[in-house]
């Protein structure tokens, strides 16, 4: 049995988190606290890719320097499952400007500053969707049971 309050979201570590070595401790971090990663990929983003995650922003202050810096390097994209994915995911983030996060957070603990602030998630379940599918196709997220998910996601 599977509570109804599961979802997925997606994760992007970006660029500076494959250069400054911390892919590891920050995937650690997600399945330490119980999400289960349904999909992983490390990719080069494409333009299109790339546009496509941050149409959102587009014509916003910041959106050149946010697509050269995504652009510059490969990253790694991640579909994470578990009780209120998004919403658990962003906390666990901590608050996009990594100078306001609070230590405890990923960009608390290593952020260094915008755009350069680790990660990429999810900030609804629409937009969940919506990016799982610049990353994967639907035959690329593996659906399975750990022994733990009656722990872990109180099933």
């Amino acid at each position: 049995m599977t509570p109804s309050n599961v979802q997925q979201t997606l994760v992007v570590l970006k660029p500076d988190t494959v250069q400054r070595r911390l892919i590891g401790r920050i995937v650690d971090r997600f399945e330490r606290k119980g999400f289960k990663i349904t999909a992983l990929k490390f990719v080069q983003l494409s333009q299109d890719q790339a546009e496509r995650m941050y149409a959102v922003h587009e014509g916003k202050e910041f959106y050149e320097r946010l697509m050269r810096f995504v652009l510059s390097g490969p990253v790694v994209a991640m579909v994470l499952a578990g009780p209120d994915a998004v919403e658990v995911v962003r906390g666990m983030m901590g608050p996009t400007d990594s100078g306001q996060a609070q230590p405890g957070t990923v960009r608390g603990d290593f952020g260094m500053g915008q755009p350069m602030n680790l990660v990429h998630g999810s900030d609804s379940a629409d937009s969940a969707a919506n990016e799982i599918a610049v990353f994967f196709e639907p035959g690329e997220i593996v659906e399975y049971t750990l022994d733990t998910d009656a722990w872990t996601h109180g099933g």
